[in-house]
C-alpha cells in the first residue's frame, strides 16, 4: 500500500509575492478538491499533508531576519507574529479540506521539533503516527522553531517532508508547486528550459548547478533546498514526485500513480 505525504507549495495557496498576508482561495479549492475525490476513494491509504507558508511567512521572516538567529528582545515578538500568522493560514487550510470530506487535522511541527544550526535535529511523531493509524489526515506547515544554536531558524515543509517519511515509513512524496516539475534552468526566465524527467545519483551534481533557488521571497532555500532534501531520503527507497499544482487534474493523476508527470527523484 502507499503511503503518501503531499506537499503543497505556498506559492500555489497564497499571493506569495504580496506583502501582506493573502490566500489565494480559488487554487486552494481546486486543490482540496481533488485531494477529497482521491480520499473518499482511498481511505485506507495513510496520508499526510504539508503546506509551504508563502505570504503568510516568507515575507514577514525576511523583514525580520529571525531565520537567522534571535538577536534583540523585539525578535521574539517577531517569532511569535510569524507563528500565530501561519497558525492563521492553517487554520483556513484545514477548513477548506474538511470541507471537501477529508477528516483534516492541523498539527503544529514547532510544538515537537527541535533544531540546530538552522537543521532538524528532533521531531516526536508520536502523535502523527497515531492519527495516521486511526484515519486522520495531520495537516503540518513550515514554522519558525526553536533552535538550540541561535534561538529560531525555520522549518520548513520541504524539511518536515522527508523527516516524516523517512520515520513513519512513507514511500512517496508528492510536491505541487507553482512550475511542473525541475528544469535545467529557471523556466520562469528561460524559454529554453528543458524538464528534467527523473533526478537521481548518476545526475544530481550535474544538473544541480541549473537549479535556481526561487522566483520569489523565500526564505527556506527554494527548488535547490527541496531537491537537497529528497535526494537525502532517495536511498532509502522513498521516491518523490515535483508537479504543478496549476494544472488541471495534475493532483488527481499523481495521486492515483501517474509518474509521467513533473520530474521525479529516486535513488
Amino acid at each position: 500500500m502507499e503511503r503518501i505525504i503531499l506537499k503543497i507549495g505556498g506559492s500555489v495557496i497564497t499571493e506569495k509575492e504580496k506583502e501582506r498576508p493573502a490566500v489565494n482561495k480559488n487554487n486552494l479549492q481546486k486543490i482540496a478538491k481533488q485531494i477529497g475525490a482521491f480520499y473518499l476513494k482511498n481511505k485506507k491509504t495513510p496520508f499526510i499533508i504539508i503546506h509551504g507558508a508563502g505570504s503568510y511567512g516568507h515575507q514577514i521572516v525576511h523583514k525580520t531576519d529571525i531565520h537567522n538567529g534571535i538577536k534583540t528582545e523585539a525578535q521574539l515578538i517577531d517569532f511569535a507574529q510569524t507563528q500565530r500568522l501561519q497558525n492563521e493560514l492553517n487554520i483556513i487550510v484545514t477548513e477548506i479540506l474538511i470541507d471537501n470530506k477529508i477528516p483534516a487535522i492541523p498539527v503544529q511541527a514547532s510544538a515537537m521539533a527541535v533544531m540546530k544550526n538552522k537543521k532538524l535535529i528532533q521531531m516526536n511523531t508520536d502523535a502523527i503516527e497515531g492519527l495516521v493509524n486511526i484515519g486522520m489526515v495531520p495537516v503540518l506547515y513550515g514554522v519558525p522553531a526553536f533552535d538550540k544554536t541561535q534561538k529560531c531558524s525555520i522549518l520548513s515543509g520541504d524539511e518536515i517532508a522527508p523527516y516524516l517519511a523517512k520515520k513513519l515509513k512513507f514511500n512517496k512524496i508528492i510536491h505541487t508547486t507553482n512550475v511542473n516539475g525541475i528544469f535545467t534552468s529557471n523556466p520562469f526566465e528561460d524559454e529554453k528550459a528543458k524538464l528534467i524527467k527523473r533526478i537521481n545519483k548518476s545526475n544530481y551534481d550535474k544538473i544541480k548547478k541549473g537549479i535556481s533557488g526561487s522566483n520569489t521571497v523565500d526564505v527556506t532555500g527554494g527548488m535547490l533546498k527541496k531537491i537537497t532534501e529528497l535526494m537525502k531520503i532517495a536511498d532509502c527507497g522513498i521516491k518523490s514526485q515535483i508537479i504543478s499544482a496549476l494544472i488541471e487534474d495534475n493532483i488527481t493523476k499523481v495521486l492515483e500513480g501517474n509518474e509521467t508527470i513533473g520530474t521525479i527523484v529516486e535513488e
